[in-house]
């Protein structure tokens, strides 16, 4: 039996669904034009496209201030080297529906997709979050490409809104940020970890990697387990650092070949578990047994429910979301949820929103991304040192 039927059928079977488009092979990150190439574009698209990158990922915006290097001039210029041009913005969730605006705007300016780079400031903000992703889909329409790139390790991260972001009208792609140097671990590691624990969201995943502080074996070894985990593409922070530190070759020549890799697995809730997959198993579980709440917190209803959910598949009613049973509830479809704020649903619109689940108040277990290591961190050439530039 293959490797995508014994090992990773379900990510594999999410790949190979996902329509060929610009999330798909190769994908380079800018965050200024002006440091790569001098911010010539046609420079920067012949070298992209002469080490195989099939897309550019180019900033475009910063909360609700729309950055001017992304026009359509740019646009032109390499969409007329034949490569794809993706826009991204860094959102903070004060102002979602200018942020929505915002994304709109590039993708007027002629973005073959966009993607949402949403981090620590969106944590707990589950209402804005929908917020802006409703507002950013009813501009760009239900099958214009939408990605998100976020925290790789969902788990270290249970107040943020992923099953949002991942959810219902939002993006269909997944690309968490899987820098094993900021992160401290082997490249490998850092794959079964967030293999694990995004897979549940059913989103292709197209990891992103580093090339600062990188090694030409590592960038190799990081694109050979791309294929092993049968991942449909992937990319690269970013352009600068990549020709400052001499890696083209690594990015565009032979890669390691890894003949198998084991499971990732599914992340085991139980009773006591807390955070947005256990609030997105509930949304799935509420499509079998409508009684589900959609609280974020695995308490004595969703352990009733499971069981009862277990018993009716033939699976082992353990109440625990072992393999089994992640498979079972993944063949549903989730459960809509109108989020709120407080104000909101204390207005007398309860009937139709919900507060914030309980979960969205708990803080992060750790931050495996610094706050200066995210993909609009700013790493200076030379020295170990960094900066967040907005």
């Amino acid at each position: 039996m293959g490797l995508c039927a014994a090992v990773l059928a379900l990510a594999c079977l999410d790949a190979s669904r996902a329509a060929a488009g610009p999330f798909d092979g190769r994908g380079m990150w800018i965050w200024s034009v002006s440091r790569s190439d001098g911010g010539n574009p046609t420079a920067i698209a012949k070298r992209a496209r002469a080490n195989g990158i099939k897309t550019l990922f180019i900033k475009s915006g910063d909360g609700t201030s729309y950055w001017s290097q992304f026009s359509r001039r740019l646009v032109y210029f390499i969409h007329r080297n034949r490569v794809r041009v993706c826009a991204w913005q860094y959102v903070y969730g004060t102002s979602p529906l200018t942020e929505a605006q915002i994304g709109v705007q590039a993708v007027r300016a002629g973005a073959d997709c966009l993607v949402i780079d949403a981090e620590v400031e969106y944590q707990g903000r589950y209402a804005q979050a929908q917020r802006y992703v409703h507002a950013l889909r009813a501009a760009v329409g239900a099958r214009y490409p939408l990605g998100l790139a976020s925290f790789p390790y969902v788990d270290y991260h249970p107040g943020f809104p992923y099953s949002v972001f991942l959810g219902h009208g939002g993006a269909a792609f997944d690309l968490p940020q899987m820098y094993w140097h900021d992160i401290g671990e082997s490249v490998a590691a850092v794959y079964r970890h967030t293999y694990m624990v995004n897979r549940i969201y059913r989103r292709p995943i197209r990891p992103l990697g580093q090339t600062d502080s990188a090694s030409s074996g590592e960038i190799s070894l990081f694109r050979g387990l791309s294929v092993a985990y049968g991942a449909g593409g992937l990319s690269w922070w970013d352009y600068a650092w990549t020709s400052a530190n001499g890696l083209w070759p690594g990015v565009s020549g032979l890669y390691t070949s890894v003949a198998t890799v084991p499971s990732p697995g599914f992340p085991r809730l139980h009773y006591g578990s807390q955070g947005d997959m256990v609030l997105w198993m509930q949304e799935l579980l509420k499509s079998a047994i409508p009684s589900q709440r959609t609280t974020g917190t695995f308490a004595s209803e969703t352990l009733r429910n499971l069981r009862r959910f277990q018993a009716r598949r033939g699976i082992p009613a353990t109440g625990q979301s072992g393999p089994l049973t992640w498979q079972a509830l993944l063949r549903l479809r989730a459960s809509r949820v109108q989020w709120a704020s407080d104000a909101r649903a204390a207005s007398g619109a309860a009937a139709r929103y919900q507060r914030a689940p309980q979960s969205a108040s708990l803080p992060a277990l750790a931050d495996e991304i610094h706050t200066a290591s995210g993909i609009d961190g700013t790493r200076a050439l030379g020295p170990r040192r960094r900066t967040r530039r907005r």
